[in-house]
């Protein structure tokens, strides 16, 4: 499931694949944008911002979030992407093939002003505007919200998704369901969202518990019914919310 970790190594292998390089092709299969062409010009960089992921090139900024399924697959022009279908960008250079799959927004923006549609965002838990303080505050704002709900408010801090969402409820001894009024050191909890997706970022098989083999990576999520890596008392699982949540009993108060 891609979160900021996921957009933060996403953006790192697009730089190395694309930065200071000229489009030989630029296909964009969004009807809105099926115009744009910034063929012969030269990618400048790649950004992430929270889950939001920017391609700056000459004026322009192609911006995308990929939401629950979206990806990017960089590959040999030799090589390229057989998704079909389901590609919503092309960009190409002489060696390169940058594909856009299944993304949940794509767009072409003005470079200049395409900080705009990240204004909203609390600071980025891997960014260069971290502040642990300001995202402390943000997370108290509403001292009655459950603590679920604001973990995943983007403009509480940027970069958390469902599942370090259910994680950090899980390492903190939370409910998901907790008023975050309630909670005895919110910024021991931010500090961890940082550490998680820090550690993190630069792979794809990310983990919680700090083992990275196979079904051992997280503590409960995904892991319905099956016993808490802590206590042994079976996970549980509610998917009646707009979010999945996985908590232990026992171990979450």
């Amino acid at each position: 499931m891609p979160e900021g970790d996921t957009v933060w190594h996403t953006a790192v292998l697009l730089r190395e694949a694309l930065a200071g390089k000229t489009l030989t092709r630029c296909d964009v299969r969004v009807p809105r944008y099926a115009t744009v062409d910034l063929s012969g010009q030269v990618v400048d960089d790649v950004i992430s911002r929270g889950k939001h992921l920017f391609i700056r090139v000459g004026d322009a900024s192609i911006h995308s979030h990929l939401k629950m399924e979206g990806s990017w697959k960089v590959n040999p022009l030799s090589k390229p992407s057989r998704a079909g279908h389901r590609i919503r960008i092309i960009l190409e250079t002489e060696d390169i093939q940058a594909a856009g799959i299944d993304l949940g927004v794509l767009e072409v923006l003005d470079r200049a002003h395409d900080a705009d549609v990240v204004a909203h965002l609390g600071p980025d838990l891997l960014g260069d505007d971290w502040d642990p303080q300001v995202a402390r505050r943000n997370l108290l704002a509403d001292p009655e919200r459950r603590l679920a709900e604001a973990l995943l408010d983007q403009r509480v801090m940027a970069g958390v998704g469902n599942v370090y969402c259910n994680e950090l409820c899980f390492i903190a001894g939370h409910l998901p369901t907790t008023p975050v009024g309630t909670i005895n050191d919110p910024l021991r909890m931010v500090q961890r969202a940082r550490d998680m997706l820090w550690l993190n970022r630069s792979r794809w098989n990310r983990t919680t518990t700090g083992d990275t083999r196979r079904g051992n990576q997280l503590w409960v999520y995904g892991r319905r019914g099956e016993p808490c890596r802590r206590c042994g008392t079976r996970i549980e699982f509610d998917q009646g919310g707009d979010r999945v949540t996985y908590w232990c009993p026992v171990c979450q108060t």
